[in-house]
């Protein structure tokens, strides 16, 4: 999969804006501010639908601007697609060859991309809340059924809790109500369970091979999926909402009391560990970064085997942030592999003898220009 064109008007600093890309590296370069970050970030929306840092549309608009707009064309190995999406204070607007798609849902998946970002190396030492989205956001991206049963566990989540709140303030007494709405999110929340821990131990295996090969065989990287449902249950469905409906019966007043769901998927997480050691407790910056790394380098095959396709890998100023042995194997790893987008302020930090032949764009106040050489 690659992204062949992409099109942008009124998208954040950017009035107009047409390029044609390389299948494979496509460097971005150009100073701070000029509008490098915001064209990675408009195929990050055009895949996703919604940014990786902001939750208000509005700021995708540019100023004075009623809409924003992205187009892009993606070739796979079963063809191509048109893909367009309009942004606007009515909401967005999703269309595949021209055809509009009844909900973004269904649109999802035509483009899968991955990030890679300076905080991404917080990945391992971030809260639990930035861990959960990580693996929500890319294991959506991979499973359309995934995607459903999440959003129907956050659908009924919400009411859940909107109750037990009325509940412990005594503005309802209906009991009844609260075991159908625990039943379902048991249901919902037993299916996300065991997807993640499916999903966890196949990007375990990836990972642990790659953080090896970093490592020179010294370390052993293993992804733990941390939950209250016993570890036993992770990977079947049934039995996870079994275990999931047993916690809610036996802490059925406590939640009463409290006004929330104190149980589930939304309260899970997940460990990393080095040598049977939790890295986020006890390894260095270094180790960190290392499996932080390890484990967005596992996504690109996780997602080759859960599609069928490689994603295209965005990679924001994350060079500079890697020492030379981590940048090497990073650059190495992905050549030849899988269409990349990496923005940087300059070429002097790239290793040419790797990077073969990249398309090199400069981007000086959103304005996109193609350039001869490396």
């Amino acid at each position: 999969m690659y992204l062949q064109k992409l099109q942008l008007r009124n998208y954040r600093n950017y009035e107009q804006a047409f390029a044609e890309f390389s299948p494979q590296i496509n460097v971005l370069i150009g100073s701070n501010a000029q509008g490098k970050t915001n064209l990675l970030e408009s195929i990050y929306v055009l895949a996703l639908t919604r940014s990786h840092r902001s939750n208000n549309d509005r700021e995708l608009i540019r100023f004075g601007s009623d809409f924003a707009r992205i187009d892009g064309r993606v070739l796979r190995s079963s063809g191509g697609a048109d893909l367009r999406l309009v942004i606007s204070a009515a909401g967005k607007r999703a269309r595949v060859n021209n055809l509009e798609a009844p909900r973004l849902s269904q649109y999802l998946g035509k483009l899968n991309v991955i990030l890679f970002a300076p905080e991404d190396l917080n990945l391992v030492k971030g809260s639990p809340a930035l861990r959960r989205r990580f693996i929500d956001m890319e294991f959506g991206q991979m499973s359309a059924s995934y995607l459903a049963n999440l959003s129907q566990y956050r659908s009924v989540l919400k009411q859940r809790n909107a109750y037990l709140k009325q509940l412990r303030l005594h503005q309802a007494k209906d009991l009844v109500y609260l075991d159908v709405l625990t039943e379902q999110l048991s249901g919902f929340g037993g299916k996300v369970i065991a997807a993640r821990a499916h999903l966890l131990q196949d990007m375990g295996k990836f990972a642990a091979v790659i953080h090896s090969e970093i490592s020179h065989g010294a370390e052993h990287l293993a992804l733990r999926y941390a939950s209250q449902v016993p570890e036993a249950a992770h990977t079947d469905a049934a039995a996870a909402t079994t275990e999931l409906a047993a916690l809610f019966a036996k802490h059925r007043q406590r939640e009463l009391d409290q006004g929330t769901t104190l149980f589930g998927p939304h309260r899970d997480d997940v460990q990393f560990l080095v040598n049977d050691r939790d890295v986020a407790v006890y390894g260095s910056q270094g180790q960190q970064r290392t499996t932080a790394l390890a484990v967005k380098l596992a996504e690109i095959d996780l997602m080759k085997q859960e599609t069928g396709e490689y994603p295209v890998l965005l990679l924001d100023d994350v060079l500079s942030e890697l020492d030379d042995k981590r940048q090497t194997h990073l650059l190495t790893a992905i050549q030849d592999k899988v269409q990349t987008f990496l923005t940087t302020t300059s070429l002097d930090g790239i290793a040419r003898e790797i990077i073969q032949q990249p398309a090199i764009f400069n981007v000086h106040a959103g304005v996109l220009t193609k350039q001869d050489g490396f």
